[in-house]
């Protein structure tokens, strides 16, 4: 590719980044102002706040009346915690990855649960593993979107409805973005940070009528830490699904929470949300496949996401550098447009193939995506004669 001149057209906003996201079009910091900061979340204006962000949660993605929805800390890790250390060992595991937070959760199965029972099935990034071989009548403990390998279940045949496990889905970078199939999932997590742009620090954890059967029926044999009791007395605790926190909220993240929900519902909900993240997907993907440089780390059109889109770098040269300069050339396109301040936080994971990761979350307009690609180009340009002479 010859040297490229710079393109004229900027990204409106720049904030492609996997985690936190960027915040909706036309967000300001003067959404928080009504926030009940110096207040206790127990007070009732606190309360209030909370279990709005539980109901507008429940319109917006059309969540079954009889789901518990709780607001939980520590992020989508803490809500994806509570649930493993609080309803998994009554049956066997099976415990599906492709990308390193799914293998964040097989690990934590076995080597801190240490439970006897677990197959585990796994796949390279950019790939998924056959789930046709998973058993539902065991527990199942999966993401939905492989945030760090651009990676989605298509769908959610593979689960029986009449199922005799617990379907555990962390889906922090799919809700609000895709379907859920609610009948097929027992208990879906997800954190506030991501396809909505909230704050940090916030986790939802949705549990299903049979996940809450398991709470008040099984008791773990291992100690059970404060911060992941649902139950007392064989009891669902209900406070935490109506508004009463484990520990303190921030009542700004709340307030923030809100106003994402809010746009969402004028934006006219969770069918406007997916359209914008596909479309957002579209415009990638249609760069990519006339791109001669890059292309999606995900072959398969079925299972690539529309929120995390990983890209590879599939130029000749490439194949030939070392696994370092690989990585190096990478770097260097990421670090060009992020001093031209045109697209911020692109690189792929730390432990994905040496490439690019970009945000396609129903927070990106899609216009942003369209006067990316041209500086993406740019980008390689720039790089392409340095590595490739590494090579010559």
């Amino acid at each position: 590719m010859t040297d490229l001149p710079r393109p004229n057209v900027r990204p409106a906003n720049p904030n492609f980044s996997s985690g936190p996201c960027a915040k909706r079009p036309g967000w300001s910091v003067e959404v928080l102002k009504t926030a009940p900061v110096g207040r206790s979340h127990r007070a009732k204006i606190g309360k209030a706040k909370l279990e709005e962000v539980i109901a507008r949660t429940r319109s917006v993605l059309g969540i079954p009346a009889d789901y518990r929805i709780g607001i939980v800390p520590a992020s989508d890790t803490g809500a994806v915690e509570m649930a493993m250390w609080s309803l998994l060992g009554e049956r066997g595991v099976d415990a599906v990855a492709w990308e390193s937070f799914g293998e964040g959760w097989v690990s934590d199965i076995t080597k801190q649960l240490k439970l006897p029972d677990v197959r585990t099935f796994t796949a390279p990034y950019g790939q998924l593993p056959d789930l046709k071989q998973v058993d539902t009548d065991r527990d199942v403990v999966f993401t939905w979107n492989g945030t760090t390998a651009g990676v989605r279940v298509p769908d959610g045949a593979w689960i029986k409805a009449d199922r005799q496990g617990l379907t555990i889905c962390d889906a922090t970078s799919a809700v609000f973005a895709m379907a859920m199939p609610w009948d097929k999932l027992d208990v879906v997590t997800w954190s506030w940070q991501k396809v909505l742009g909230g704050e940090a620090a916030h986790g939802m954890l949705v549990l299903s009528p049979r996940a809450v059967a398991r709470l008040e029926s099984y008791k773990p044999a291992w100690p059970m830490p404060k911060i992941f009791r649902m139950t007392k007395g064989g009891k669902l605790i209900e406070g935490i699904f109506k508004g009463e926190t484990i520990n303190t909220p921030s009542m700004i993240a709340v307030e923030d929470q809100i106003d994402a929900l809010t746009w969402a519902e004028t934006i006219g909900g969770q069918e406007a949300l997916i359209a914008r993240s596909e479309a957002n997907l579209k415009a990638l993907q249609g760069w990519m496949d006339k791109s001669a440089w890059a292309e999606n780390l995900a072959k398969d059109a079925k299972v690539r996401s529309c929120t995390s889109i990983c890209m590879v770098i599939k130029a000749p040269f490439f194949a030939k550098l070392s696994p370092d300069d690989q990585a190096a050339a990478a770097k260097k396109i990421v670090t060009l447009l992020d001093k031209e301040g045109v697209a911020f936080d692109i690189g792929a994971y730390r432990d994905a193939p040496a490439g690019l990761r970009v945000w396609g979350g129903a927070t990106i307009d899609t216009t942003d995506i369209e006067a990316l690609t041209p500086w993406l180009d740019w980008a390689f340009a720039q790089v392409e004669a340095e590595f490739a002479a590494k090579v010559s």
